[in-house]
């Protein structure tokens, strides 16, 4: 499994589009390019951060080309609402411990 993990510096009171234009395009990615999907995490006011997942780095270098049209209005929206958007870390998975739920004893 390979991660990608993204960094956003969101305008202010461009939050709300900004996750509309994220979640949107996450989504798309999702259906269209085979992707694990994304989770995204807010750090400070306007700093989000997102984690998304792929099942090889070949497959996330070579995603965007069976997207539908609709994919690039959500990544104008969110690509407008941001000061700063970057490709942080480039992640090769050594060991999986993440559980979908707690511990029941």
């Amino acid at each position: 499994m390979f991660a990608v993990l993204y960094s956003f510096n969101v305008l202010p009171d461009k939050s709300k589009d900004f996750i509309e234009g994220w979640s949107g395009l996450t989504n798309l990615i999702y259906e269209y390019e085979n992707s694990f999907g994304s989770r995204l995490h807010k750090i400070a006011p306007n700093t989000y951060i997102a984690y998304a997942q792929w099942p090889d780095k070949s497959t996330w270098k070579n995603s965007g080309s069976k997207l539908p049209e609709q994919a690039s209005v959500f990544s104008k929206l969110m690509k407008d609402c941001c000061a700063e958007i970057k490709t942080e870390n480039e992640l090769e998975l050594v060991a999986d411990l993440l559980k979908s739920q707690q511990f029941n004893k």
